[in-house]
């Protein structure tokens, strides 16, 4: 996926293999941390009742154990129910956005699995990343190294590197090639780097920096080239946009709430201005969340695959992106000063959404779109 926007705190390297849940050892050789079945219902209880939940950022091993949990329950994009699987990512995010921070690579890391045909890599009971961006001056390299490969360098933007087990890494295989390939975190040569520069406005509480590997053995997901251009890639990146989706709405919440508390017996009601405001995130929310039924609807239709899914992805992030930064204004500008310097929680909110909707890359991802389109050749309107 595109750059991820938060980094990873110190850690000492990770000992060797953990025994699996059963006992028993883990089949791939791997870091499978015993999954914590409370942690994860607490998690997902708070979801499913619709309460905010700010204190997963505080402790990140129940949203760990809620990826889990959802992994192994939802769909990929793809198989027939992707509007559910989108729906469940943005309602993650509405309630809490570093939850599904947390979640929505994890379920990337293994739809991508299974679209490489490496299912038994995605059933393990690990917790995984998505590592794909790339950074001036810090490169990762793939050699074959007896019957396998290893990856040698450093690899940027590394969300959750000291607490998962597992991640897909994109890295170098020579003349300008790439692949992506399933690495063991738990791995000695594979220690994330010190997080002093991180200073995030939002998602301070998902940390990301570098990974450095050195000689970490590396299972290739696909060939060269194949990561980019499989139909899933772009499938991911709308999946990410239905979070941005959910983090405008649960920023448009505070709005609403306002909104009906005015209604009761003794409160000041709405004036147009704040009537105007809730039409205009109306106005804002409900296009973007149909667009991005839409692209459900395409996906499972088998109607967004080559440029066609490209096309898509870019269409479908650029609207949801401008009206998730466009309902962050709008509700700014109606409820003042006051909860952006007395709600913990909206604030928490807004600097997410603001930090997270940086993924997309306002006017390159824009220009991207145009020459998608030009290379379709037919008139898109």
């Amino acid at each position: 996926m595109t750059p991820p926007t938060d980094a990873p705190r110190p850690h000492a390297p990770r000992p060797g293999a953990r025994p699996a849940p059963d006992g028993g050892p883990d089949p791939a050789g791997g870091p499978v941390a015993a999954a914590d079945p409370a942690a994860a219902a607490a998690a997902l209880r708070a979801a499913d009742a619709g309460v905010p939940a700010a204190v997963l950022g505080e402790a990140l091993a129940p949203a760990l154990a809620a990826a889990r949990r959802l992994g192994a329950e939802l769909p990929g994009p793809g198989e027939g129910r992707t509007g559910a699987l989108w729906q469940r990512l943005a309602g993650l995010a509405r309630l809490d956005p570093s939850l599904a921070r947390v979640v929505e690579p994890h379920l990337d890391a293994l739809a991508i699995l299974r679209q490489a045909g490496l299912g038994e890599l995605a059933g393990l009971p690990a917790t995984w990343g998505v590592w794909a961006a790339e950074a001036a001056g810090r490169e990762l390299t793939a050699r074959p190294s007896g019957s396998g490969w290893e990856l040698t360098g450093t690899k940027a933007w590394c969300s959750l590197a000291a607490h998962l087990d597992r991640a897909v890494v994109t890295a170098g295989t020579g003349g300008g090639r790439r692949r992506a390939f399933a690495v063991d975190l738990s791995h000695p040569g594979a220690v994330p780097d010190g997080t002093a520069g991180w200073c995030p406005a939002g998602l301070r509480d998902v940390p990301t920096g570098d990974v450095r590997f050195d000689a970490v053995p590396a299972v290739p997901v696909g060939g060269d080239g194949w990561y980019l251009e499989r139909p899933g890639f772009a499938w991911g990146g709308i999946g990410v946009a239905a979070c941005w989706w959910g983090g405008a709405a649960g920023v448009a919440d505070l709005l609403w709430e306002d909104a009906v508390g005015r209604a009761r017996p003794g409160r000041r009601p709405l004036d147009q201005v704040g009537l105007a405001a809730l039409g205009a995130v109306d106005a804002l929310l409900h296009p973007a969340r149909e667009v991005l039924a839409g692209a459900a609807e395409a996906v499972d239709a088998g109607r967004a695959g080559g440029r066609r899914g490209a096309v898509l992805a870019l269409r479908t992030r650029r609207a949801v992106a401008r009206a998730a930064e466009a309902v962050v204004a709008e509700v700014s500008a109606a409820t003042g000063p006051g909860p952006l310097t007395g709600s913990p929680e909206h604030v928490r909110r807004v600097a997410a959404l603001q930090v997270w909707v940086r993924q997309e890359h306002a006017q390159r991802d824009a220009a991207a779109l145009g020459a998608a389109l030009l290379a379709a050749g037919e008139r898109p309107w």
